[in-house]
This record gives C-alpha cells, structure tokens and sequence, in this order.
C-alpha cells in the first residue's frame, strides 16, 4: 500500500538550541515524529542583564539538525515535502545585505539593556498609542529597542541601514534568508507582530507602521516584508545545504513564532481555544478570532498567525516561574537529585499541609508584571517537610497559570478546556492540580513537541500541491490523556483564595510602604 503521509521538516529555533524534526502528517491529519536532531548553541552574557547569541553559530547549528533529522527519519531531500520554521520570537539579528554576515550579536528576547530606554518612551507619553497600536506593552523584551541600540552600537550602521545596506530580523529572516542564499528578506505576521513596530488589526493584519518606526528610530528600510504565516516563502537550495541534500530543493511554506506555532500545532482554531506551554516559564495563548480584542488588563494582544490574508488574533499572558521552580528544588535546596523525583515526593503527601509557595524568583509576571515581588514559602509549621513544599511549589506554578486564564475569561474570553504542552507537561500530579485549580478540563497531547509541530502543520497549510484540511485537522490518537477537575467547587474556592492571599503577601513585602 502506498504512503499517502506527507514528510514536512520542521526547523525549531529555541533559546538555548536548535532541532531538527521530520513529521509524517497523515490525510486524517494524525503526525509522528519519524526523525529528529538538536544542537545546543553558546549563550553570552557580555554584562549583566544582557544576553547575545551568535547568528552565524545558530545557522551551522541548524544544518547539522537538518542533516541528522533526515538520517534519523530515513527519508531522503527529496521525500520531504516543505520546510517549516519556528522561532525564538523577539531576538533580533542585524546583517550586511551584500556579504549575509551579521555585524553584531543577537540580541535575545531575554536582555534587558535597553529597560532606560523604555522608561524615556513612557516619560514622553508613548505608551498608550503603542499599546493601542501593537497590543503589546512597552518593555525590552520586544525587539523594537533592541534593533535601536545595534544600529546606534555599531559605527556607521544607522546610515548603513537607511541606505539598505542592511537587513535585520528576528530568528525566522535570518534562517530564511540563509535556506534562500540571501534571495528573501521575510518574516510573518506573528513575528512581526511582537517588534512593537507593526499595527495589528485593519485589513492587513499586521503592518510595518512609520509612527512606530519613528518612535523607535527603525529605518523603515532595515525591516523584512511581512507574509502569511502559511504560503510561498522561497526554495532552501542544494547549494546551501551541499550533498546531504542532493540537489533537491524544498520549499519553505510555513513560519511562526514558538508560542504561535504551538497554539497551532495544537489545533487552537476556535475563539476560547487555549493552549499552554510549561517550561522554564509558562506561555498561555487563547485564540481571541478574527478581530484583535483590548488586551486585558496585564495580558497581550497578538497575531495567532495569518493565513489565506486572514489574521487570527491571540491574548497572551507569561509566567516567569514555571519549570524552574522545580530546578530550584533539585538545585538550590537539595530535595532531590532529577527533576522527575518531584512527582513521587510530593505524591507522598495528601495535601500540602497549609503550605503555599509563591515562585516568584524573577518578580511575578503576567498579569501583575510585578518586577519587585520575590518568592517566598508560606504557611510552615514544625510537621512541614520537604514533601509538602514541593507539593506546594508544584501547586504554585498551577496556580500562576490559573490567574492567567482567570485574566483572559474577565477581558471576555471564555476558555473551553486547557491544552498543555512543555516538558513540565508530562508531570500528571502538576496537570491535575491545573485541571483542579481551573475547574476545566486539561489536555495532554501525545506529542509534547507541539511548538515544532505547529510549524510542521502551517508547512503543510503552506504547500499548494497538497490540500491544506490535513493541517486543521486534529488526528485521531493525539490525545494522551485528559484530567477533568477532582476537586470541589468549595476546595477550589478555598485554595485559590489561599493563593491571592499569598500574592498580596509577597508583594507588599517587594513594596514597602513608605
């Protein structure tokens, strides 16, 4: 019987890493994983709070996955049917047109450099309009301040980039302007829609906007056109890859951002559809449809993606602390020796014994944005172990989340059910404290990598020759479990009035009174 499944390579362009992951989509739109590669990459950190990566390391990088995932998946160039990337979303890259070589570091997501630049932007009363423009909120973490301070870092970029000398973007321009031998300078609209100088809304969807780039000093001239999240974006070449690929040439036809991607790859296609991503910290993204809604308050508003010349719009909140709350428990205090082992100790307790902790090691994000809170454990009497803490660290981070969609449901959202992915994921006692603290239902798919394969599913959305209903559908057997509320409507209440109290407490300690 012939394979009627599509091979699609998705390129998966994280913070600390690269991969390389081969899926096999089948008609009824089921995927598996049938080869992958990964690469780590260096992080710099030239002082504090900045953080840089090497744009040309990540490239070399990425071939490597690319030629490990098709040895690993036993599939030739030319069995695989498109490319599609996803990406590290506000890291910007800055490089000369004419010889395709950056002329400074990344500047990651992460850094914090330019925060006294943001602070004068607010001083000078721009934060509403850009708010009510970009959906988003004036911070370093966007790329637009960044851009900024590479062309004013580096002499005589600024006039080099007026000129058209340069080209910048974030991870996803570069990638594909290296697949394409410099023949295409592009991004899509999810990640143009977190530069902080692209209007969301109107007919476009998302639009490089002259006012934005004017606030931002961003020559309109340095900045990737802007496509659908699915469609034609250019050949990755043999040249480019040499003989692991054979002289084949494989269409790229699907770009998104990581948080989007994931919300696509787990078929969020229907307003109050959800997903979460727990890792180091925790992403919620609810499919907010065709119109872009006020944000509310301390969340985002966002392009989803863009596809067919339709946007759809997401509302977005972060956590801080997801995952690495649980490394703090190995790392700083010692309960146990592999992140796993958290499960079993705090199974070993029926409840945390009045104990919450509140992760809020790097101040509380979404939807406080509350840099000065700190974390804290509450509640500890002489019988408190070990085992009750990490039950009520695991339970704090299912909390965090829970504020998250209790935000989004009250700026007129409503969340069906919860879907989950992120390595934290895979732990059921966590997954069921969320369900619980929800009252929702939450779902685990069976592939976890849902970040790589939303990018595999816009691919194939992307590909002319192959029907695009297999990407929006979502295949039998995905599912790996679902966890429906435990919990009474009054325990429910209770520990989540607990918990705000516990959120009033370490902010008024990060805010003293005068």
């Amino acid at each position: 019987m012939a394979d009627l499944s599509t091979n699609i390579l998705a390129l998966d362009c994280g913070t600390t890493s690269v991969r390389g992951i081969v899926f096999a989509i089948e008609p009824d739109g089921a995927a598996s994983e049938i080869g992958t590669g990964q690469r780590e990459f260096a992080q710099h950190f030239p002082k504090p709070g900045w953080v840089e990566h090497d744009a040309d390391e990540i490239w070399t990088a990425l071939v490597a996955c690319m030629k490990d995932a098709l040895a690993a998946s036993k599939r030739s160039a030319s069995d695989i049917a498109a490319i599609g990337i996803t990406n590290q979303r506000e890291t910007i890259v800055v490089w000369d047109r004419a010889t395709g070589k950056p002329i400074h570091r990344a500047v990651v997501w992460q850094d914090r450099r330019t925060a006294s630049r943001l602070v004068e932007l607010r001083a000078e009363g721009h934060e509403d309009a850009v708010r009510a423009a970009t959906g988003l909120t004036l911070d370093p973490y966007f790329s637009a301040t960044k851009l900024a301070w590479i062309l004013d870092a580096v002499p005589g970029a600024r006039a080099r980039a007026e000129a058209g000398e340069l080209a910048a973007g974030t991870i996803d321009s570069w990638v594909l302007w290296k697949l394409t031998n410099g023949r295409v300078h592009a991004t899509d609209a999810s990640n143009a829609s977190r530069t902080l100088l692209a209007r969301i809304g109107g007919a476009a969807g998302c639009a490089w906007d002259d006012a934005l780039c004017a606030i931002f000093r961003v020559p309109r001239a340095v900045l990737p056109e802007i496509r659908d999240s699915a469609g034609a974006f250019g050949a990755c070449d043999a040249s480019v890859l040499d003989e692991a690929f054979r002289g084949a040439t494989i269409p790229v036809t699907g770009i998104a951002g990581d948080q989007q991607s994931a919300l696509f790859g787990q078929s969020c296609f229907t307003p109050g559809d959800a997903k979460c991503t727990f890792g180091t910290g925790c992403f919620l993204l609810a499919n907010a449809g065709t119109a872009p809604p006020p944000a509310p308050k301390g969340l985002l508003t966002t392009v989803a993606w863009r596809i067919d010349g339709q946007t759809t719009y997401a509302i977005e909140g972060s956590v801080f602390v997801g995952g690495s709350a649980v490394q703090w428990l190995r790392d700083g205090l010692s309960f146990f020796g592999k992140s796993r082992e958290v499960n079993a100790l705090a199974a070993s307790v029926a409840d945390s014994g009045g104990v919450v902790v509140v992760p809020a090691f790097a101040g509380l994000g979404a939807p406080w944005w509350d840099a000065d809170a700190r974390g804290a454990v509450l509640g500890l009497t002489r019988g408190s172990t070990k085992a009750h803490i990490s039950r009520a660290t695991l339970e704090g981070v299912a909390h965090q989340v829970a504020d998250l969609v209790e935000a989004i449901e009250a700026g007129g959202v409503s969340i069906h059910a919860l879907r989950v992915d992120g390595g934290a994921a895979a732990s059921d006692l966590l997954m069921q404290f969320e369900a619980d603290f929800l009252g929702k239902a939450v779902v685990r798919p069976r592939i976890l990598e849902t970040t790589a394969l939303g990018a595999a599913r816009l691919a194939l959305a992307g590909l002319s020759t192959v029907s695009a209903a297999a990407a929006f559908k979502h295949g039998a057997g995905e599912v790996d479990r679902t966890f429906a509320p435990a919990a009474t409507p009054a325990a429910r209440s209770a520990a989540r009035a607990r918990w705000r109290r516990a959120v009033d407490t370490v902010r008024a300690f990060g805010n003293p009174a005068d």
